[in-house]
């Protein structure tokens, strides 16, 4: 059996976020937004990149709805993630963080802005995720904002970073598990479960999108590292070899590259296997799976 063609299902759901993104950043101002932090929030918001949760949110809810027409609360649910996801990338960008320079090949926004304006519209990009999530009578809605909220939260995302940044930082595979767990797969874990949530799935279909979430969010970081030590800047968007000039540890530098490659091959097929019961034997969640790891960028 052919494999799933994944390019022209990511060329049109990249494409459906993105207007779906332009629509909900053009509320900005008319809600009463300062002109010059809506500006601020559309540049990185609307700066483009893989929009890989979003999609991961909007195909889980495919695969377990059952209507053919995607309900607006997993269209909702895919924006509240890049939101999410877009501060995240604003912040750490920052000095007083990781100092960079390029994101998704433009300047970055405290490049362009300033730091006290791209603080800030990082802050306005997390909060406005819940208006957009929250914003709708269906009950559900309260579970995901929960979802979500835990994801980016103290014991997910910002967890993680505190993580990456500590002095004492162990040089182990069981703290690069920890960490990256928090820091990028808490997010794509959320961005799985979330799908599943809006498109009214069961509870087994809850336990696939867990267990793939979390091996694709491993799966996805490992690939990152890789990608620092073997790709250029101009590939990336962004500056190369970042983490090894700040001294971290990264899973090519604990486990070696390719006992960093082999691993995440085995999280792509557990990530597989995972979805086996929603979609058969391939479909776009499996190649979304291969594609964290086969992607260039």
């Amino acid at each position: 059996m052919a494999a799933f063609e994944l390019e022209p299902f990511m060329r049109s759901h990249q494409a459906r976020v993105e207007e779906l993104l332009r629509a909900r950043a053009d509320r900005l101002v008319p809600a009463g937004t300062p002109p010059r932090l809506a500006e601020a929030m559309r540049y990185s918001l609307l700066a483009g990149g893989k929009r890989l949760r979003p999609v991961m949110c909007i195909a889980f809810a495919d695969a377990v709805a059952k209507a053919s027409t995607l309900n607006e609360v997993a269209v909702d649910a895919a924006c509240a993630l890049e939101y999410v996801h877009t501060y995240s990338l604003v912040h750490d960008d920052l000095p007083c963080l990781d100092n960079d320079d390029l994101r998704r090949g433009k300047p970055t926004n405290h490049k362009v802005y300033g730091e006290p304006l791209a603080l800030l519209a990082g802050d306005g990009l997390l909060t406005e995720a819940f208006t957009v999530l929250a914003s709708g009578p269906e009950p559900v809605r309260g579970m995901l904002c929960a979802e979500l909220a835990r994801a980016a939260g103290a014991a997910g995302m910002v967890g993680g970073q505190v993580l990456d940044i500590a002095k004492d930082r162990e040089a182990t595979l069981a703290y690069l598990l920890r960490l990256h767990r928090m820091k990028t797969g808490a997010l794509i874990r959320a961005a799985c479960r979330m799908g599943v949530l809006a498109g009214g799935g069961d509870l087994a279909a809850l336990v696939s999108a867990e267990t793939y979430g979390d091996a694709v969010g491993l799966a996805f970081q490992i690939a990152d590292d890789v990608l620092d030590v073997t790709s250029s800047a101009e590939q990336l968007g962004k500056p190369a070899g970042a983490d090894a000039e700040a001294g971290r540890f990264t899973f090519p530098a604990v486990l070696g590259l390719e006992a960093s490659r082999r691993m995440a091959r085995e999280l792509v097929a557990k990530a597989e296997e995972a979805v086996r019961p929603l979609e058969g034997d391939d479909g776009p969640l499996a190649a979304l799976a291969r594609y964290s790891v086969e992607r260039t960028s």
